[in-house]
């Protein structure tokens, strides 16, 4: 339990954090560095921080930078929900046997639906409080609809039944804890507003614009418009694919980067094809971490076409390297006009958006637009303050 370290009274929490991914694991998405980051910066602070994730092909343990890996091995055959339910009766047998060994955990904490059931069956059997961070939704992920797949009902029903027995949710951004409340009806109470962070520099490099183009068959005279993320219809590229006649039309030397796979990027491409814009467009899937920090220090500016945006991480990856950002509503991140643009959910307003921010090339304002960004990212968005935050909301999980 809390115990006091070093001069003075301060409380030390031995954290237990549950997530499929990790940067030290299997790494699947966004919640890998989320997870990663924050159980670094709490260790940071002198927590004891043990993460159960999944063992792919690394080492049953590990500890790097402070942080405790437990990795679980589990069915990976079936469908996702089989596989969590493999990875869940995994966790709960190495949690039982670290708890019969090395004591009590202070808080449990689990990222999105996969850890549920552990966290729910570990709740009942030692009464163990835990904090539930949604990432996403069921219905987020599927562009704001019902899923129309086998699984999807179950995954709704985990991510109703996390935010019931949870004794505290963390939601990254206001629209998105509605969306959750809406969905599952979790308590106002209940529900902390934790953001997500970024490293400051961590996508800062040093790089010749020029040449990255060059490499890519691009003019280095010529503005480009950078897409990274998942290819899905939650993440709006074929928004942004629709966009770029007008925004051709507007300036026709204008090239656009996709960086990220996903069941779209096939139909994206076909679109760019079917509309004669092929040409001004680059598919490269999925790329290693240099070449994304490669095109977030080359492009001129980046676009965030989200039709459901739980966060917008590339927003902050996006800032941190400067770069302005062009973004659908569904962001909360943005100060209109101020560190980005602001467009509604259809391609339209999305070309606009684009188009203004282009305009605004040939002076300092959409520059400045970044370089606000990137102070807002060091300043509300470094992961010492998400911490924080985050230890608040395990003391009120704590009280219950």
């Amino acid at each position: 339990m809390g115990n006091t370290k070093g001069v003075g009274i301060v409380e030390t929490l031995r954290i237990g954090m549950f997530a499929w991914e990790s940067l030290h694991s299997i790494k699947v998405g966004g919640i890998a560095a989320h997870v990663t980051e924050l159980a670094e910066t709490l260790a940071s602070m002198g927590h004891e921080v043990q993460v159960f994730t999944r063992k792919g092909c690394y080492r049953d343990y590990d500890e790097i930078n402070g942080v405790h890996y437990q990795r679980v091995d589990h069915d990976s055959s079936g469908d996702i929900v089989h596989q969590m339910n493999s990875m869940c009766d995994s966790m709960y047998d190495r949690f039982k046997s670290f708890k019969n060994h090395y004591g009590d955990f202070d808080i449990l904490h689990g990222h999105d639906w996969h850890p549920v059931n552990v966290l729910c069956r570990i709740k009942k059997k030692y009464e163990s409080p835990f904090v539930l961070t949604y990432h996403s939704t069921e219905w987020g992920r599927n562009g704001n609809y019902p899923g129309n797949w086998r699984g999807s009902d179950e995954i709704s029903h985990r991510e109703w039944k996390g935010g019931y027995e949870a004794s505290q949710v963390i939601a990254t951004q206001e629209q998105f804890k509605k969306e959750i409340q809406n969905l599952y009806k979790v308590p106002d109470y209940k529900i902390s507003l934790v953001p997500n962070g970024i490293y400051p520099g961590k996508m800062e490099k040093d790089v010749d614009p020029d040449e990255v183009k060059t490499r890519h068959g691009i003019d280095p005279s010529s503005p480009v418009v950078l897409f990274t993320g998942r290819m899905s219809y939650q993440k709006g590229p074929d928004m942004l694919v629709d966009a770029i006649p007008h925004v051709l039309d507007n300036e026709r030397d204008t090239n656009f980067v996709f960086i990220g796979e996903g069941d779209m990027r096939t139909h994206c491409e076909r679109m760019a094809y079917d509309m004669g814009i092929k040409d001004s467009c680059h598919f490269l899937g999925y790329a290693p971490t240099d070449v994304l920090t490669d095109w977030m220090n080359t492009a001129e500016m980046a676009c965030v076409p989200s039709r459901n945006e739980p966060f917008g991480i590339v927003v902050l990856e996006a800032w941190d390297a400067c770069r302005p950002v062009v973004a659908t509503d569904a962001i909360n991140l943005i100060d209109n006009f101020s560190n980005g643009i602001l467009s509604y959910r259809h391609s339209g307003s999305v070309a606009w958006g684009i188009n203004y921010a282009l305009d605004g090339l040939n002076g300092p304002y959409t520059k400045q637009m970044g370089i606000n960004g990137n102070k807002l990212a060091k300043t509300k968005y470094n992961w010492n303050n998400i911490a924080k935050h985050t230890l608040d909301t395990y003391r009120r999980a704590m009280e219950i």
